[in-house]
């Protein structure tokens, strides 16, 4: 029998990863598709009239196996994928997309969604109820259901092309990053790297029965190389491969998908009544509207460029001074800033990489989540994984009830994609009575062991990871009644606010002292080191936020406008990135092609809301510091209010409700050095 077709008998429910093979869930999908018809069927023909509990709580609890399952399948398709499951992922991608269509086009249903909308007075609703009949009202309403039928056949035609179209985009990202190696074979090639990359590169050369050293594109390679080797036309190399994935006019060219994927959402937009795609998205986030984004964004841009253009221009004499670079170039970037910043502050990532051993950071996120929220975490082997390098835990509250379980995938290896993120095997939710708690997961792509060393973390790879575990702190301590108000499932200018606060976290002596303890000696980070840690956080700032900035833009630029007449992919972001431009441009790079977080993931029209939630962020952390960073009341306000209610109300009514007014973004400029 199928494993992935009945609730899971193992413990806690868990997926059942070491009985399920990649052909069992192409055939589960489909039939659990057909038992979500049937459910719907249910409420539909349902001959009582129609109320919150029998419509809009039936719909939300409704496919729950499918929604798992589902869940299950595309987590794996990120972290642990391959030819098959790709194939798979293209066949039951616009199968699912149909599927939500003939919910949300369902127009006997949608009368009774809405009968329940337009007479909400009537039924004495709780605010999480009335905010779950507010979604489920503009689920339909936001994707056709007052469209009339020929409409409705052309969006369920687009979205089966669109969801398409998202797959491959990823899929050749994926493709190209693999597929490219750089094999050096000569000491001078390498000079510069740290020991402990060089060592990584040469293992990786070993386990392809190679010489030498191998260098990739996924971060632990690239960004070690492109920081620290002195050999300028070797960073040009990897800098020119990494930044023309997609972009190379073959088979795994991504121009045509982004022309595509553009025109498409426009369209989209327009057929629901909305001017852009980026006016459809934003009317379900806190900025609102395009106008406000663009706003925000050319008010924090105007703020930062002065500093930038300074530090880029300190950098570009720097080089000049150091090695006689007349024209500094983006492959120059990562490798001057490393070496100026070693000259301001004494302080480079190798100084510090011996105290961040990964196991030591993720005790230190642990405790850090203990001081604030109370929670503990058991490592347990108890529980299937869908690969040897995960590590699996139980989160217990003070009182040694079960508050999640926690999946920590920490490596690269080539079935995963690049980056870090926060996913969900099963969400929180209550029904009858029970409150199911959460399986939430972190997957990231940090330095490997080696024979020698274990995994020491950058700086940069221990901010991510707590920013990860923020993410997963928003799943783990979800206390709501609905699965798609509960954790994460909030506005997506919101969602970052968890993360990026957690972050601050590592800034401070008093949580640096838990955790950053010298990997041979045990020693505690030097108090010098730290407060070098803190004295270099503003390093550079400027040209970090013109960077976000020209993403945001960039963004706004395929999604805020009638993308109809762009022909050209390279020149539509040539003209965007004028105003945020500080190196010269690569006419053989594109950023669009790669840019996976719009095309593929949920981020179109919602980049911007990383400096969004940063304004949030700093706002919060402002709070802690006022009062203590691991003060009880701060942190259980910050847990009742934003962790543990998801989406069930306004994001800003909750944000005030913790913070007691609306958050200035006076505190992040201030943080980031660009005001006084």
């Amino acid at each position: 029998m199928n494993k992935l077709l009945t609730f899971f008998p193992t413990k806690y429910n868990t997926a059942p990863f070491n009985s399920i093979k990649n052909e069992d869930f192409k055939p589960a999908i489909l039939q659990l598709i057909e038992e979500a018809k049937q459910e719907i069927n249910t409420i539909v023909n349902n001959n009582e009239p129609p109320s919150f509990k029998n419509t809009i709580e039936a719909l939300d609890f409704s496919g729950q196996q499918l929604d798992r399952v589902t869940s299950i399948f595309f987590n794996l398709n990120s972290a642990e994928t391959n030819d098959e499951i790709q194939k798979i992922a293209q066949d039951i991608s616009p199968i699912l997309t149909e599927f939500g269509n003939d919910i949300t086009l369902n127009q006997e249903l949608f009368k009774k969604v809405k009968s329940v909308y337009d007479n909400q007075a009537s039924f004495n609703l709780t605010t999480e109820q009335s905010t779950l009949l507010d979604k489920k009202y503009k689920s339909f309403s936001r994707n056709g259901a007052n469209l009339d039928e020929s409409k409705k056949q052309k969006l369920r035609a687009i979205d089966k092309q669109l969801a398409s179209l998202k797959l491959k985009f990823g899929e050749n990202i994926l493709a190209e990053t693999n597929a490219f190696e750089m094999h050096l074979t000569n000491e001078d090639e390498v000079a510069g790297l740290p020991e402990g990359a060089k060592e990584a590169a040469k293992q990786l050369a070993e386990s392809k029965n190679k010489t030498g050293w191998l260098i990739t594109l996924d971060y632990p390679s690239y960004i070690p190389f492109m920081t620290y080797a002195d050999r300028r036309d070797l960073r040009k190399k990897l800098a020119l491969a990494f930044g023309a994935k997609g972009f190379n006019n073959d088979k795994l060219d991504n121009q045509d998908h982004v022309l595509q994927i553009a025109k498409l959402r426009f369209e989209r937009a327009n057929l629901l009544g909305y001017k852009t795609h980026a006016h459809f998205v934003l009317e379900e986030r806190m900025a609102q509207t395009p106008e406000k984004v663009n706003a925000f964004l050319q008010d924090l841009l105007v703020k930062a460029k002065p500093a930038a253009e300074r530090e880029f221009n300190q950098l570009e004499n720097f080089a000049k001074a150091l090695d006689g670079i007349d024209q500094l170039q983006k492959w120059d970037s990562a490798y001057y800033s490393e070496k100026l910043k070693q000259k301001l502050f004494n302080l480079d990532d190798e100084q510090l990489k011996p105290y961040f051993k990964l196991e030591n950071v993720i005790d230190g996120a642990f405790q850090v989540a203990n001081k604030l929220f109370g929670l503990q975490f058991k490592q347990i082997d108890s529980i299937d994984k869908y690969h040897e390098d995960v590590m699996t835990y139980e989160v217990l509250d003070e009182n040694n009830q079960l508050v999640s379980l926690f999946y920590a995938d920490f490596f690269p290896r080539p079935g995963k994609r690049n980056g870090a993120w926060m996913t969900s095997y099963k969400p929180q939710y209550i029904k009858d009575g029970i409150n199911e708690r959460p399986h939430i997961s972190n997957v990231c792509n940090f330095t490997k062991p080696t024979k020698s060393k274990p995994s020491l973390l950058t700086f940069n790879e221990v901010t991510t990871l707590f920013h990860e575990f923020g993410h997963g702190l928003h799943g783990m301590l979800a206390n709501t009644t609905y699965p798609s108000l509960s954790g994460t499932s909030v506005f997506w200018d919101f969602v970052e606010l968890p993360s990026q606060v957690l972050e601050n976290w590592c800034y401070e002596k008093e949580a640096l002292e838990l955790f950053a303890k010298h990997y041979e000696t045990g020693e505690v980070i030097p108090m010098d080191l730290v407060e070098k840690i803190k004295d270099s956080a503003t390093f550079q700032q400027g040209m970090q936020t013109l960077r976000q900035l020209s993403f945001g833009l960039l963004d706004m630029s395929w999604h805020g406008v009638d993308p109809t007449n762009i022909t050209d992919v390279k020149t539509q972001e040539n003209k965007t990135f004028k105003d945020t431009n500080l190196f010269p441009d690569v006419k053989e790079n594109c950023m669009s092609t790669a840019f996976a977080h719009i095309f593929q993931g949920g981020y179109s029209s919602g980049y911007y809301s990383y400096k969004w939630a940063e304004v949030l962020d700093a706002d919060a952390f402002e709070y802690f510091k006022e009062k203590g960073i691991f003060n009880k009341d701060v942190a259980s306000k910050f847990k009742e209010h934003i962790l543990s209610k998801g989406g069930t109300e306004n994001p800003m009514v909750l944000y005030k409700r913790f913070r007691g007014q609306e958050p200035k973004p006076e505190a992040l400029l201030k943080r980031a050095g660009l005001i006084k």
